[in-house]
């Protein structure tokens, strides 16, 4: 049984809802009545043809409009006046969804003993507001970085669903340089002894460091050169890089919480699509729908080798490349080059 709540409504056509479901996850544990916070922007054309569901990365959420508000909006490419948009706070995060943080029905909050989750618990939940809504088709999923990785299994494990895929600076699999930075983080987190105090505050200034340690893989040598270079060439203290790195870890810090931020960097690392499958490539060509494979040239943590190894084995995916001096946050930045490929691909 699913507790359905009154959805609250932000404008009229923009509504945050809150589904209650069950989730047994691939660690076998199971949970009754767990919450999974999703929105809606815009209407359901009279064929249902029109939904646009967005699979957020790592520290987003379904709020669309606040993190990827250049291609999601009223005058953009993505406009809810035309689509129906669709996105989910994926289980672990810290947005309202069954996470370390957010209480389970019972009102008992798990932090470390939350379940260690994968990509394939994530699309359990996507998989439960798309029943939920009663969508049999998906005009276009798109995702970038983890929810490129929650898209990938999706078109997988429900090849008939989906028209249009779009992958953007994502992997077939977890990468062994990936893993490893994300193992740095979790350690900076864990040198706080907060952390093992469960309690919400737990952690945070782990966190911190974490974040600044993440900031490095997301970034470039010439990013930081363009936006951190010093003026003042006689200084010997108190730079600016130096100065960027803690903002962006407090920033952080702030708006989310560090039990989160250890497992879904844990679910990352489990991204492996051919896992009690069969090879990689064999794995990829299920994927029935029509794919644009985006990649970014100055890529750190997924080189544009890896979405060149999706586009070689999707069976009907074409690669683009993003170029960008600001490394993986480049799809967050470059948002004129994103919308011409996006247009090639809808108009091919």
């Amino acid at each position: 049984m699913q507790t359905i709540h009154v959805p609250v409504t932000v404008p009229v056509t923009l509504s945050e809802i809150k589904l209650y479901t069950t989730v047994s996850f691939e660690n076998g544990e199971t949970y009754v009545d767990v919450p999974l916070a999703f929105q809606t922007w815009g209407k359901l054309n009279e064929t249902a043809s029109n939904v646009v569901w967005v699979c957020h990365a790592l520290t987003g959420n379904h709020r669309v409009q606040e993190w990827w508000d250049g291609l999601f909006g009223p005058g953009k490419f993505y406009d809810p006046k035309d689509h129906f948009i669709v996105a989910v706070n994926v289980f672990g995060s810290a947005y309202g969804s069954f996470g370390p943080t957010e209480p389970a029905v019972n009102g008992k909050t798990l932090y470390r003993k939350f379940p260690v989750l994968t990509i394939r618990d994530m699309v359990q939940g996507l998989e439960a507001v798309r029943n939920y809504l009663k969508i049999d088709r998906i005009a276009t999923l798109i995702g970038a970085s983890v929810g490129g990785q929650q898209a990938m299994e999706w078109a997988i494990q429900q090849p008939d669903v989906f028209q249009k895929v779009v992958l953007i600076a994502t992997n077939a699999y977890h990468s062994p340089f990936g893993i490893a930075f994300n193992e740095a983080q979790r350690l900076a987190i864990q040198a706080d002894a907060t952390f093992f105090e469960d309690v919400a505050e737990g952690g945070q200034q782990g966190l911190v460091a974490a974040r600044a340690i993440g900031m490095l893989s997301y970034r470039t040598y010439e990013g930081f050169g363009l936006t951190q270079r010093e003026e003042d060439t006689n200084k010997t203290d108190a730079y600016k890089a130096a100065s960027y790195q803690k903002y962006q870890g407090e920033k952080l810090a702030k708006r989310f919480n560090a039990y989160s931020y250890w497992y879904l960097s844990k679910a990352m690392d489990s991204h492996h699509v051919g896992r009690n499958r069969g090879t990689v490539e064999q794995v990829l060509k299920s994927i029935q729908a029509e794919t644009l494979v985006i990649g970014i040239d100055s890529d750190l943590l997924f080189p544009l080798s890896e979405q060149q190894f999706l586009a070689e084995h999707i069976p009907r995916a074409k690669l683009a490349t993003l170029q960008s001096a600001f490394g993986h946050d480049g799809f967050l930045v470059e948002y004129d080059q994103l919308i011409n490929h996006l247009n090639a691909f809808y108009n091919d």
